[in-house]
């Protein structure tokens, strides 16, 4: 090893600070090397040195390499601790201005002004003239505008006081002096009821007639200026033609539901009497609400009067309403007579056998099953107040003829009647008592017809 590379001696008078080997000059006093030399690869000088004054001499025991001092350790560990404490500030920092993001958001949320953008329709875009062509033909915001004062709501109370609610429906204003035409189903024959108009006036009315067979009824509110409807000829509507139903469902007046005429002519029948009526099918919404209200085209004309009796119960999209040429020779006699004239009525409530659920029925109500062949309509109950009373028929038999004809359902019970009798004639019938044991008696009865003016057969 290079002797230079230890502890060495320097000869203060030598020129150019020669070095000198230790052991030639014992008595030249030592000293340690603050720094590291940097020699020349070469001549194996030393060179960045700077002159400096010679260090106390010290006795080759205590020569020590040189050691950090204690202040440099404080140094590097402040550094050390600045350096934590600005990354726990920086934690801290994001951290809390993730927790503040939210309000702040908020606070921008709501202090934000919201610009929203509505614009009026055009002038005159509401104008009713807009809504009808050179040939009076209207759109369907026409057509319902031009039949909106004339639907009223209809409300029945079971009270005087007009306090117990039993039922709401619609009607049709057919007379600027206050009559009003509706289905029969929507009134009570000795309830109390009243009128809703479109300008918000409530009216007192009674019943001027009412005919369940054909669900149609009248009534008349009085000290009123009612908008009468502009009535149209049924036989000329077509099917496709354009209509829209106005009543009044769940209470929600003057409802408008549009469609068109799915079909005309049909022979549809009431869910409650089973009586036939010529009706224009069509598919605008008919609700039990609109009862009473009108089918209208597109010319302002109400060419029916809606009723939930005819609706399909089994399909959807499936609405009848009478057709106002079938309506009003009945609105006219109600209002002239307060029932129909010819009517009849037999004084019994009968279940026939149009299916075999109601024979079926028939037999859970006797408790026995029926003879195979048997067929008949069975008599649940028989009127005391008819001439029929009169007679050996009670209540669990049947009849089984009218005047020989066989029957077995209720529209051939009808049939056979009133292809031939009317009120006040009489009818010869056969009936049946059925044991339990299926023996079968036959016997013979002869009936009055009672002319019906209650409305109520």
């Amino acid at each position: 090893m290079d002797e230079r590379e230890n502890y060495i001696y320097r000869n203060e008078s030598e020129e150019n600070n020669a070095y000198i080997p230790k052991h030639e000059k014992p008595e030249q006093e030592y000293y340690h090397e603050e720094k590291t030399s940097v020699y020349d690869n070469f001549m194996y000088e030393s060179s960045g040195f700077e002159e400096n004054e010679p260090a106390d001499p010290l006795p080759p025991e205590n020569i020590r390499t040189r050691k950090s001092t204690g202040g440099e350790k404080f140094i590097i560990f402040l550094f050390v601790m600045i350096i934590l404490l600005s990354v726990a500030l920086a934690v801290y920092g994001i951290a809390n201005d993730i927790y503040r993001s939210n309000g702040f958001i908020e606070k921008l949320k709501t202090s934000q002004h919201i610009v929203l953008y509505q614009q009026t329709k055009p002038e005159g875009a509401n104008d009713l003239s807009n809504f009808v062509d050179e040939n009076g033909k209207y759109t369907i915001e026409g057509a319902a505008a031009a039949v909106r004062d004339s639907i009223v709501e209809i409300y029945t109370y079971s009270d005087s006081s007009h306090t117990v609610l039993s039922g709401t429906g619609s009607g049709v204003v057919i007379s600027k002096d206050g009559y009003v035409v509706t289905n029969a189903h929507v009134l009570q024959a000795d309830g109390y009821h009243s009128v809703h108009t479109a300008d918000g006036k409530v009216y007192d009315a009674k019943i001027i007639g009412r005919d369940s067979k054909t669900d149609i009824a009248v009534i008349k509110v009085s000290n009123a200026s009612l908008v009468p409807a502009l009535f149209g000829n049924s036989d000329e509507a077509i099917v496709g033609e354009q209509v829209i139903a106005v009543g009044n469902p769940a209470g929600l007046s003057n409802t408008v539901t549009d469609g068109i005429i799915s079909a005309v002519n049909r022979k549809i029948r009431s869910d409650s009497t089973g009586f036939e009526m010529d009706c224009i099918q069509t598919n605008a919404d008919i609700s039990p609400g609109n009862s009473g209200g009108a089918l209208v085209n597109m010319y302002g004309q109400v060419i029916g009067i809606t009723s939930s009796k005819y609706v399909s119960s089994s399909f959807e999209g499936l609405g009848f309403a009478i057709t106002i040429n079938e309506a009003m020779p009945v609105i006219e006699e109600l209002i002239d007579k307060g029932y129909i004239s010819g009517r009849f009525r037999i004084g019994i409530q009968l279940i026939d056998m149009d299916s075999p659920e109601k024979r079926i029925l028939i037999e859970n109500e006797i408790g026995f099953e029926l003879p195979d062949d048997f067929e008949g309509v069975y008599i649940d109950a028989v009127s005391e107040d008819c001439d029929i009373a009169n007679t050996d028929l009670k209540a669990g038999d049947f009849i089984t003829e009218i005047d020989g004809t066989p029957i077995k359902t209720y529209d051939e019970l009808y049939d056979a009647i009133s292809s031939k009798y009317g009120a006040g004639d009489k009818v010869p019938a056969k009936c049946a008592n059925v044991k339990k044991n299926g023996k079968v008696t036959y016997y013979d009865i002869e009936f009055k017809l009672m002319e019906d003016t209650s409305g109520d057969y």
